[in-house]
């Protein structure tokens, strides 16, 4: 397996790692990783385009979320149908921090589609984007918004960023329903983690 193939257990081994970091105490299972590829899908280019609808709810019915910790905005992660059928490469339900948006998210869809999304984006090429360890697709919504707006929020959200795994409900959240809202996109607070 090259470093772009995640199973859960070797994302788990990944995160092990990263939780003996120095910092700030974190809360119980909270773990920071800095080196995750995060990208963007919207009402455009989501499957079937032009819907929210999620492959594996967990929270929502479909993609969604305004991005407190209590109604985290839909992710999508890497998986793999090597087995028959769709394993997430980290489990549905689990809550994760992005700090460049300052919202919570909810893995509660696949990123990729096919008969073998193993092959494909999140689960494998992670590695191709400044070596990072993990590939992970944040919904960023944009119905009523036009596709070229939401494809300029898509690229201002993506690059290798910190992503915080089971974290606390303790980090700041940005004011506004979701990642693009009221006419802006919701962006640009870097890397710091901040609590509110």
């Amino acid at each position: 397996m090259g470093r772009g193939v995640y199973s859960l257990s070797g994302f788990c081994l990944v995160l092990l790692a990263a939780a003996g970091c120095g910092g700030a105490p974190r809360a119980s299972g909270e773990t920071v990783v800095s080196d995750v590829f995060i990208t963007a899908y919207s009402w455009y280019d989501n499957t079937p385009a032009g819907s929210a609808i999620i492959s594996h709810p967990a929270l929502h019915k479909v993609a969604g979320g305004t991005g407190t910790y209590e109604d985290p905005v839909t992710i999508a992660v890497g998986h793999s149908k090597e087995t028959g059928t769709s394993v997430l490469d980290v489990p549905a339900g689990t809550r994760i921090y992005l700090p460049d948006v300052r919202r919570y998210f909810i893995v509660e869809d696949a990123c990729g589609d096919g008969p073998a999304p193993e092959l494909g984006p999140c689960h494998t090429g992670a590695e191709e984007h400044g070596d990072a360890s993990l590939w992970i697709d944040m919904w960023i919504g944009g119905e009523g918004e036009s596709m070229s707006f939401a494809q300029t929020c898509a690229v201002q959200v993506t690059g290798v960023r910190t992503a915080v795994f089971n974290p606390g409900s303790n980090y700041a959240v940005a004011p506004g329903n979701g990642v693009i809202h009221d006419g802006k996109c919701d962006s640009g607070y870097g890397n710091g983690l901040v609590s509110r």
